[in-house]
């Protein structure tokens, strides 16, 4: 799917990801057990392959069922690995690209792999230092 920008910018692909798990089965009351595979989740940044953005130790919030557009920082399971990378368009496909050099770009055979979107980061222990990244 793509957008108009009525700044007369480029469209961008927005695409909506599948969840990173399945919601939990209903019990016999009619309600789940367990939280819903849909419901955003935080993970620590580990490393130096999004440098200048993300810093090791930031704590980033993930939707799983947000919308990747090109450009979005997303979760992603490749290769029998779980990785955070910037989502960029590639001709008729998609890349996976660390922000700091000397990191591979990862092409990736279909969004199937991106299993979440970076929706906010934070430093812990201060509350000034949050960043959203969508409107």
């Amino acid at each position: 799917m793509t957008t108009d920008n009525q700044a007369g910018e480029p469209s961008r692909r927005i695409v909506p990801i599948t969840p990173l798990v399945s919601p939990a089965p209903e019990n016999a009351h009619g309600s789940s057990d367990a939280c819903s595979g849909a419901e955003s989740f935080a993970l620590m940044v580990l490393g130096d392959a999004m440098l200048p953005e993300f810093e090791e130790g930031e704590v980033i919030v993930i939707e799983p069922e947000g919308l990747a557009t090109d450009g979005s920082f997303v979760l992603a399971h490749v290769n029998d690995e779980w990785i955070f990378r910037q989502l960029r368009a590639a001709g008729d496909g998609w890349a996976l690209h660390a922000l700091a050099p000397g990191h591979p770009v990862i092409p990736i055979e279909s969004l199937a792999a991106v299993r979440g979107v970076i929706i906010q980061k934070s430093r812990p222990g201060r509350r000034r230092a949050t960043k959203r990244y969508v409107p």
